[in-house]
């Protein structure tokens, strides 16, 4: 048992079964909503050196995926549609294009494209094993990392060309960084978190909370320093952040430099024009004004496309997006979407693994209470002794505290970041009930054997209640292969079940779009109605099976049906309060039919007289 904790092979091990859970799942998955836009919008920057395609999201995934699908598949980008030519950010279509409207071989486009997004999740996991191993021990870093080889929600989004796990990536670099340079602020540490502040930000623009997470650090650490005076505490505190100040400048160049790459060849004159049609509804005019002014200026026009950017996803947060949940759809946005799709669609393994860590910690902090006479400064003391979960607490609050006022309800995926943080503060209070058995020097045989029963036997219940858990969690994960991206658990009457729940990447995506063609060509179907959610392209796929393009409005299909769950349940569920839909886009005709099969989880298939 203590080799398994201190070699790194089962470590490797689960990396291993992690890529080939991730690899086998995606290739037979058509293109998903986003990846219609970030594929073309990656091969824009890269292979045009032009940043007119998606601003909305930085450019290090996309350019990333791109670059290994142009040395891959070589194939040919157009410049010369009029989407590329005269509109503005037309992504969808200009993907639309390159990928089904040319002759290029769209399945290896995408498939190479989400290579690297693979890759990044296998770094990823190596790397905040390393640093889990380094502050907690083996046992700690090894259960972290199980519980982020088995997570469906990470297995599904790390395969996938979009930001999530970019954005789990650069938060983690981010505050272990900032962890480094508070406990020795020397220049060297500024400089190294400078540069990953940059590298994060260039991964996703909700990075930037980075910036409140860290000043809540690093007033916490000063806080917690022991035997100062007011005085020193505050110049220490003053000291400290003007070094964190650099840190955020040394970024800003980082993001400049990157992005001047990728608007080389992004005329001035049209990044103005895009600029201005892209934040006519901004409601902060002077931050609009700041744009278009940075623009003019060669050395901080890149920057004006970072904040470009920004601007557009404040833009599109303010304003929501309809969602379908709990059986009502809404533009509004409901505080309780992530909490609920937390509780539904993480295993229950985790969830008994969450509820075990909790009783542990609030009986240890009932002993310490017990035992500490000087309770003054105990909470000081706790985050001075355990800065690093301290972090971790104050990350998880810090985002979900942002993520559960946003009205942007369209994923789980949003608060993936966090994922890997409560995976870590788990295991750390799991693996002090396992390996809670300390050394000892045993004077006799007596004592000698009380110390091997403590250590060998009365550990067994606590090491098969874990392992239980664990063997639990790998099967269920294993078992929903390859529908990662629809998993419910028992809670939700399971995958089968969890479209009643939420839907859109919760759900479906339009990744089933290539197994509803082969069930059609499976069962010989001549002819197909289809109302398609996703960024697939249903004339690629279908070959043998005339494929009808429909939607509720047209009135009853007739024959084999098929219809996204996403578009089924945003006509099926109740309109929220304010929200309005047209009668004829609710399906009504469809009600009383049941489905008689399905493409994957999320494409439902009807029989239709």
């Amino acid at each position: 048992m203590t080799y398994m904790f201190r070699s790194h092979a089962p470590a490797w091990a689960l990396l291993t079964i992690m890529l080939v859970l991730m690899v086998g799942s995606v290739w037979n998955d058509a293109a998903t909503v986003d990846e219609l836009a970030h594929i073309p919008s990656g091969f824009g920057y890269v292979t045009q050196l032009d940043y007119r395609l998606n601003p909305e999201h930085p450019p290090l995934v996309k350019a990333l995926s791109a670059l290994s699908a142009e040395i891959a598949v070589r194939p040919h980008f157009p410049t010369e549609t009029v989407h590329w030519q005269e509109e503005v950010n037309s992504q969808w279509a200009q993907g639309a294009v390159f990928l089904y409207g040319l002759g290029n071989d769209a399945d290896r486009i995408i498939f190479w494209s989400r290579i690297p997004l693979i890759l990044l999740t296998a770094f990823f996991s190596w790397l905040f094993y390393q640093w889990t191993r380094r502050r907690f021990g083996g046992v700690v870093a090894l259960l972290t990392l199980a519980l982020i080889a088995f997570s469906p929600t990470i297995l599904a989004h790390g395969r996938l060309v979009t930001t999530d796990m970019g954005a789990t990536l650069g938060f983690f670099i981010g505050i272990a960084s900032f962890i480094a340079f508070l406990e020795r602020p020397n220049w060297r540490r500024v400089a190294v978190a400078g540069v990953l502040f940059g590298i994060a930000q260039l991964l996703k623009f909700s990075v930037v909370l980075l910036i409140p997470v860290y000043g809540i650090l690093l007033t916490a650490w000063v806080l917690s320093l022991p035997n100062l005076y007011r005085r020193e505490r505050l110049r220490i505190l003053l000291h400290m952040a003007g070094r964190a100040v650099l840190i955020g400048l040394i970024g800003v160049v980082v993001i400049s430099s990157v992005y001047a790459i990728f608007v080389w060849h992004y005329p001035a004159q049209r990044q103005a024009r895009d600029t201005q049609f892209l934040l006519g509804s901004h409601g902060f005019r002077p931050m609009v004004d700041l744009d278009l002014a940075l623009i003019k200026n060669p050395v901080t026009r890149p920057f004006a496309e970072y904040l470009l950017g920004f601007l557009m996803v404040q833009q599109r947060s303010a304003g929501g997006n309809t969602a379908y949940f709990l059986g009502e759809v809404s533009a509004a946005g409901s505080r309780w979407y992530f909490p609920v799709l937390y509780v539904l669609k993480e295993p229950l393994p985790i969830h008994l693994l969450t509820a075990i860590a909790l009783a542990l910690a609030a009986a240890k902090y009932r002993a310490s209470r017990r035992i500490q006479k000087e309770r003054r400064g105990m909470l000081r003391r706790w985050i001075a002794g355990h800065f690093a979960e301290f972090s971790a607490f104050v990350f998880i609050a810090v985002y979900w505290a942002f993520s559960v006022q946003s009205p942007l309800n369209i994923g789980i995926r949003h608060v993936l970041p966090t994922f890997p943080f409560l995976y870590l503060l788990v295991a750390r209070q799991i693996a002090d009930a396992i390996v809670r058995h300390r050394k000892n020097n045993p004077r006799n045989l007596g004592e000698w054997l009380k110390d091997m029963y403590q250590k060998y036997i009365a550990s067994l219940a606590r090491y098969a209640l874990v392992a239980v858990l664990f063997v639990w969690l790998a099967a269920e994960t294993i078992f929903v292969f390859p529908s990662f991206l629809s998993y419910y658990n028992q809670l939700a009457g399971g995958t089968a079940q969890g479209w009643r729940i939420a839907v859109d990447s919760n759900y479906d995506w339009g990744q089933d779009l290539k197994r509803l063609a082969q069930f059609a060509q499976e069962n010989n179907i001549p002819s197909l109605a289809l109302d398609y959610f996703g960024g697939a392209d249903p004339s690629y796929y279908f070959v043998s099976t005339s494929f009808v393009p429909w939607q509720s409005a047209r009135g009853p299909a007739h024959g084999w049906f098929a219809v996204s769950a996403s578009t089924r349940q945003s006509a099926f569920g109740e309109p929220a309060p304010g929200f309005s839909r047209r009668p004829e886009d609710s399906y009504e005709w469809l009600k009383d039919y049941d489905p008689v099969a399905r493409a994957g989880a999320s494409i439902f298939i009807y029989r239709l007289p």
